[in-house]
Parts: structure tokens; C-alpha cells; sequence
């Protein structure tokens, strides 16, 4: 039989969401994508730890910032030696209001990826879909160096980007869901508002069917997922970015897997275009509370995330 992993490939390309590479190679992904709190995740395990030493010790002068840096790019090195294709590196979250600041530190990751063999084209740079990271997003992607926006939670969000001409978007299932469940409460009906009805699944293939519709080149890649129903009932999609957990639940499942995105049904919507300029975007997200408190509390984590891996850095030294 089919599994459910192999069946979902056929309609889109799967990503690995992790920084524990040696869990990649299995589920043979095409791209994979890490973050500071992934990259943090990993080298609290014993298989990483020399990884990391050995990263402290090559750069023993530099400050924390900058050693984390090398061990994103460490990391991210290695991924690239299991995967076809590219690896999505994150820009510290706590440049997220400043766009000159998440340039240069762009210019800075490409720059070690290139030292370490590694090509422009196989590496994506991370960004938070604030005004400020899509403006660097903008620049970036006019120099050659393609861009990964991630906290997405709006249709607001996703149109700057892809006016902006980022190279991918990752809206962000899972947290979509656990905010609106939250905000529930008991009244909360999983039935009624799972599957094709999560507000998550919701929000992507709205995003999806706005890019087909108005014919923008931007990548979309649903990411954050919290369960399988989720990823299938976005199939079809550009990319999904999954877990290695879920990944693995699907490789042991052979239910059926349908397409329920394409081009041509976002073709057909009947959607009104949303306007971008920097008042309207930044109203239309306020207006927004979940894509405001969770753009915030997504910036807090991956911020808090970084710090605790230079404090480990430093304990190290």
C-alpha cells in the first residue's frame, strides 16, 4: 500500500521542519526549514552537543550573536549534504523592526554559507512578516537572495509579501488553531471546526487561492502543523513544512490522501484584491487579534529562543 507521506507528494513538495538532521533523511524531503528554537531544540541533545562545542571552540573570540550564526550555518550545512534542495536559515527574530538591520544580517548568513561551498540559490533567509522584514525582504530578493517570511497569520500579511516579491511564504496552521480554540473556550466544537473547517487550513488556502487568482509567483508553504488532518486537507499546496513526528505518522499511514488545492480552483474564486500600502497593512493586521497577538508572541519566542542559546554559548566557553 501507498503510504499517506509518498500519496502527498504527489500533489506537493514536502519539507522538513526541524534542526535534527539526522532524522531527515528517512521521509526523503525536497527542502527543509530550522529556526533558533528548532537549532536550540537540537543541540540539548547528546548527538549535537559536539556540533555545538566544536562551533564555540572554531569561534571562541566572537560574541554569542555571532556564534550562533556559524551554528545555524553549521547546521544548516549539514542538512544541505541529505536534502535535493534548499534550507530556510532565520534571521534573529529580535531584527524584526529593523530593516536595514535584517539585511545586513542576511548579507552576513549568505556570506558564511558561500565560505562553507555553499550557493545562494540552495538557502532561503528567514524573515518575520512585520512591515519592517518585508521592506528587507524587497531588497534582499532584488540582490539575488531569495526570502522565507514566516509568523504569517493574515491575508494582509501574505499579499505584502508577495508584492514585495518574496520568494515564500510560511503561514502558520497550528497556531491559527490554537489561538481561535483558545478564544473558545469550552464552546470550542472540534468537529465542526476541524478538518476542512480549521481556521488554520482556512487561512492558507485563502492565501493560496488570492496568489493563483491574482497570478503571484510567491511560494506558499503551510507550516506549523499540529496534526495530520491538517496537512491533508491542504494538499495540493506549493510546500508543506512538517515535523518529523508527523512526517513519520504519515509514512506509517496509508488512508487516502485527495488534492484539495490547485491552480486552477484559485483561479476561479472570487476574491477583491486587498490593498498593502504601509497604513492600510499595518490597520489591517491591528484589526486582526490574532494575527497580532500571535506575529507578537511568535517574535517573543524565537527572541527568547536565541537568548537562551547564547547563554549556553557562553556557558561553554
Amino acid at each position: 500500500m501507498t503510504t499517506a507521506l509518498d500519496q502527498l507528494k504527489q500533489y506537493t513538495t514536502v519539507v522538513a521542519d526541524t534542526g535534527d538532521f539526522q532524522q531527515i533523511a528517512q521521509y526523503k524531503p525536497q527542502d527543509a526549514t530550522t529556526n533558533p528554537s528548532l537549532v536550540l531544540k537540537a543541540v540539548q541533545k547528546d548527538d549535537y552537543k559536539p556540533l555545538l562545542e566544536k562551533t564555540v571552540r572554531d569561534h571562541a573570540s566572537k560574541p554569542a550573536r555571532e556564534v550562533i550564526d556559524h551554528l545555524l550555518i553549521a547546521f544548516g550545512t549539514e542538512i544541505l549534504k541529505i536534502i535535493p534542495g534548499r534550507v530556510s536559515t532565520e534571521v534573529d527574530a529580535r531584527l524584526s523592526f529593523d530593516a536595514k538591520g535584517s539585511i545586513d544580517k542576511a548579507h552576513e548568513l549568505i556570506k558564511l554559507y558561500e565560505k562553507a561551498g555553499i550557493g545562494r540559490e540552495r538557502v532561503l533567509i528567514k524573515l518575520a512578516s512585520t512591515w519592517e522584514g518585508i521592506r528587507a525582504a524587497e531588497a534582499l530578493q532584488k540582490e539575488g537572495v531569495k526570502c522565507n517570511m514566516t509568523l504569517l497569520f493574515s491575508l494582509a500579511q501574505a499579499v505584502a509579501c508577495a508584492e514585495a516579491g518574496a520568494q515564500l511564504i510560511s503561514p502558520f496552521v497550528g497556531r491559527i488553531y490554537d489561538w481561535y480554540k483558545k478564544s473558545a473556550g469550552a464552546e470550542w466544537d472540534e468537529v465542526k471546526n476541524g478538518g476542512a473547517n480549521d481556521p488554520g487550513v482556512l487561512s492558507v488556502r485563502r492565501i493560496y487561492a488570492y496568489y493563483k487568482k491574482f497570478g503571484y509567483k510567491t511560494e506558499v508553504m503551510g507550516a506549523s502543523f499540529r496534526t495530520t488532518s491538517q496537512i491533508v486537507e491542504l494538499a495540493g499546496c506549493d510546500l508543506l513544512t512538517i515535523s518529523p513526528d508527523l512526517l513519520q505518522k504519515l509514512q506509517d499511514s496509508t488512508a487516502q490522501v485527495e488534492r484539495k488545492l490547485s491552480l486552477e480552483a484559485g483561479k476561479s474564486e472570487s476574491i477583491e484584491r486587498v490593498a498593502v500600502d504601509e497604513p492600510s497593512f499595518r490597520f489591517q493586521v491591528n484589526d486582526d487579534a490574532m494575527a497580532t497577538e500571535k506575529l507578537a508572541e511568535g517574535i517573543r519566542a524565537f527572541a527568547a529562543d536565541a537568548v537562551k542559546l547564547e547563554k549556553l554559548i557562553d556557558a561553554l566557553r
